[in-house]
């Protein structure tokens, strides 16, 4: 069904891909993060009539525009690359995939080009009323956007509402509603759309307190401190929820992406959470016999906790992924990595003889080859990995991005919380350490966010769809040498796009909100 790709073109498209996504991620958080605060800001004006908060809206959503059109660009570039580089996965399962793309551009894209016009250009052509549903619309079409876009990557981790057609050899919708709402669709939505607002909150804390260090604006200032500083705290602690849930639905539906996360080999019943480690460069395989760990802090019983909501749940690892044996929660006994790659090896000849005996007419065979197939489907993707090795992510990059996030994440709660003690309870212009610590964590959010999808993507790995796809087989057939040759392009396209979009911004904030 898929042709042989020469490895060095799996890379160089997954280098690609990778780069365009880390590079749009820098812009996207900012833009539903400012969304909220200008959206929160506007409404005390609305409410009050006070000049001084439209004067602090005005100049956040400036600096929204800035960050919002080059968002934009970037975000285009990374979808026609489903078609360029990925050309098979985009013929396999395009039927869905597409679906929830093709809804963001229509319904979200179309909202934000409306209403964005009416919000930076209708202040004194429409009513405060209309102006400020503008607001909160463009804001919302934002959200909206990445809602969408977020059902289709959850889609990619956990697959469901599809079916294979033999005939056409895609997979197709069945159940709209099962894709748009799944629960790990859902949960990631809030996750990554609240840690948005965790950013666009530290950007906002951050650039007020460089007005307190340089004593300008400063009731401007500590206005924007105090909104931003409770969005952040609302939303640190939300997005620490969310990510409890996400950690347990991993567990369900990517066992081995949560295995490397804890850097787990062998599977424990009550086992403990790796608070801090430092992993062990001897370890190259799974079952080499070397202990992982060069040492590790624990926190007893949480991992069993986190995956099974349970004490004493047993949680695989990648050794009891790999050879099977376990006991699943049905009772069933878990299938060998061996066994997954054998049936998945039997679907993909049972595809090949039902698509044979059809073109000859011969319908009994066919018949009995699409048996065959059904009953092997759940382990077609198995059929195409090579060696037992390749299931396993890379386990070092995913063990130590997953704590990286999770510290920044507590960071930031003590952070907002500790913000909002100094700028209520003492004077936070007189404290220059602490307006040093805000200016100086505003990069912090970009760090867990490209962190929390180095764990969502790099731990899924060798999957382009769970289970049911790798990426080795859903690349394009290309010129190795062509995609080198758009990576570096799109290396200095971008690199010179972020460049511009902080002089930019750097701009606007030395000239500061009108007075």
């Amino acid at each position: 069904m898929f042709e042989h790709i020469d490895t060095s073109l799996i890379d160089w498209s997954r280098a690609q891909f990778a780069l365009t996504a880390i590079y749009h991620w820098l812009f996207v958080p900012l833009t539903l993060g400012l969304a909220v605060i200008m959206g929160l800001m506007e409404t005390f004006y609305y409410r009050t009539g006070d000049e001084k908060w439209k004067r602090s809206a005005q100049y956040w959503m400036k600096l929204f525009g800035i960050n919002f059109a080059i968002g934009v660009a970037t975000g285009l570039i990374l979808e026609f690359e489903f078609g360029t580089n990925w050309s098979n996965y985009s013929w396999f399962v395009g039927d869905i995939f597409g679906a929830p793309l093709a809804i963001e551009g229509i319904l979200a894209f179309f909202m934000e080009a409306t209403f964005i016009a009416v919000m930076f250009f209708g202040w004194q052509k429409v009513s405060r009323g209309f102006h400020l549903a503008s607001t909160w619309l463009t804001g919302l079409g934002a959200t909206i956007s990445a809602w969408w876009i977020l059902v289709a990557n959850a889609w990619m981790q956990n697959p469901v509402g599809m079916a294979f057609n033999p005939d056409t050899a895609r997979n197709e919708m069945i159940d709209f509603w099962a894709v748009a709402t799944s629960s790990m669709a859902v949960n990631k939505f809030f996750h990554t759309v609240l840690s948005a607002w965790v950013v666009g909150a530290l950007f906002v804390v951050g650039v007020s307190c460089w007005y307190l260090i340089k004593k300008r604006h400063q009731a401007f200032a500590l206005r924007s401190i105090k909104v931003g500083a409770s969005v952040g705290l609302l939303a640190a602690l939300l997005t620490a929820m969310t990510g409890d849930n996400s950690g347990y639905q991993v567990a369900q539906k990517q066992p081995m992406k949560l295995a490397a996360m804890e850097a787990l080999y062998d599977g424990e019943s009550s086992a403990g959470l790796v608070a801090m480690g430092l992993l062990n460069p001897a370890k190259q395989k799974a079952d080499d016999g070397v202990d992982p760990f060069i040492f590790r802090i624990e926190i007893p019983y949480m991992l069993s906790m986190l995956a099974e909501r349970n004490l004493d749940g047993f949680v695989p690892g990648i050794n009891d992924l790999l050879k099977g044996g376990y006991t699943l929660k049905d009772g069933s006994t878990a299938l060998a990595a061996e066994e997954k790659m054998a049936r998945g090896r039997q679907a993909i000849a049972a595809f090949a003889t039902y698509r044979k005996s059809k073109a000859e007419g011969n319908e009994e065979v066919a018949a009995t080859a699409k048996a065959t197939l059904q009953e092997n489907m759940p382990y077609f993707g198995y059929g195409y990995i090579k060696q037992v090795d390749d299931l396993v992510p890379n386990v070092p990059l995913t063990f130590y991005m997953f704590r990286v996030m999770v510290m920044l994440g507590g960071y930031f709660i003590f952070f907002f919380a500790l913000v909002l003690f100094l700028v209520y309870r003492k004077d936070l212009t007189a404290l220059p350490w602490m307006q040093w610590i805000g200016l100086l964590s505003l990069p912090l959010g970009y760090i867990a966010g490209q962190s929390g999808w180095v764990v969502a993507e790099c731990g899924r790995q060798p999957w382009a769809i769970q289970d049911m796809l790798p990426v080795g087989t859903a690349v394009s057939k290309l010129e190795v040498g062509s995609v080198q040759t758009t990576f570096f392009l799109f290396l200095l396209l971008f690199t010179i796009l972020l460049i511009a979009e902080i002089g930019i911004l750097v701009k606007a904030i030395k000239k500061g909100p009108e007075e």
